[in-house]
This record gives structure tokens, C-alpha cells and sequence, in this order.
């Protein structure tokens, strides 16, 4: 699965690159996340729970953030075991551009693949509930960081 998108925050190019980077905010953004620690200054842990169609599951696993560019982009990249219900792992480039003083524009890319039960849900599901999680998270990162989120830059 590929998908990409860009996303227009209401704050300075620094304080969305320092959200980023800190695992309380991005705990608080991604939708059903339970744990999310810095292991190092570049590794972090999670446990997130999700639902796509009628799978739910436990995920846990380790991200990575590599190709780091403060404060304009780094790659971050991820594996994460359900148990019976499969596996989730990929990665995403994220940018930070200014758009205006005050205003960023997130740009990110992101290849995800799934597998086990997951995998058998089909495409048009898997697709659906990945865009709508990614709404999700620009919704609350914009709202926590910039005070309001402008989904569709």
C-alpha cells in the first residue's frame, strides 16, 4: 500500500518538527496507541490497538527515525506484530516546508505492507481504514500543535 499526502498546520516550522519528535504528543495523535517510549534519541516502542473491518488487535513493535534533516524532514520506519492477526510494516518520509510565517506545510509518503489475517481483508478496506487513521492523526496533531488542523493542503 503507498499513500501521500500533505497537510497544512497553523504553527512555526520548529514547533511542528518538536512535535514530531516527541513521543507524549505523537501518543496522544495516533488513534489507539496505548504505549509509545523513546528507547534512544532514535528508536521508540509502541503498543497501539487497532480495529480494520471485523480484525481487532495488539500491535507492538519498534519505529525507527533515520535520514534526519532538522527541522525539514526525516524517514521513519516501523514493524509491528499482531499475533494471529498478522503483521504491519513500512515506512514514510515526512517533510516540513513554510508555507507562510506561522503556517507548515507536512508532506509525507508512506509504503506500508500487512500480512496474516490483516492481508486478507482486502485492499479497499486496508486503504480505507489506513486514510481514515491518517485523518485521524492530522486531525489531533494540528488541534494539539497549531490549536486547529486544515485537512487537504
Amino acid at each position: 500500500m503507498q499513500m501521500n499526502d500533505s497537510q497544512r498546520i497553523l504553527a512555526p516550522k520548529d514547533k511542528v518538527w518538536a512535535a514530531l519528535n516527541n513521543p507524549d504528543i505523537l501518543k496522544q495523535c495516533i488513534p489507539g496507541c496505548q504505549s509509545l517510549e523513546m528507547s534512544t534519541p532514535n528508536e521508540m516502542t509502541a503498543t497501539v490497538v487497532l480495529r480494520v473491518g471485523p480484525v481487532k488487535a495488539t500491535f507492538g513493535g519498534k519505529v525507527t527515525l533515520s535520514d534526519l534533516d532538522p527541522p525539514n524532514s526525516y524517514r521513519i520506519s516501523g514493524e509491528g506484530s499482531g499475533g494471529i492477526a498478522g503483521f504491519a510494516k513500512g515506512g514514510a518520509t515526512v517533510s516540513l516546508s513554510e508555507e507562510a510565517p506561522g503556517v507548515t506545510i507536512l508532506a509525507y509518503e508512506v509504503d506500508a505492507q500487512i500480512g496474516g489475517k490483516l492481508a486478507q481483508l482486502g485492499a479497499r478496506l486496508i486503504d480505507s481504514t489506513a486514510k481514515k487513521l491518517a485523518s485521524e492523526f492530522f486531525a489531533s496533531f494540528g488541534e494539539i500543535v497549531g490549536g486547529t488542523a486544515v485537512v487537504g493542503a
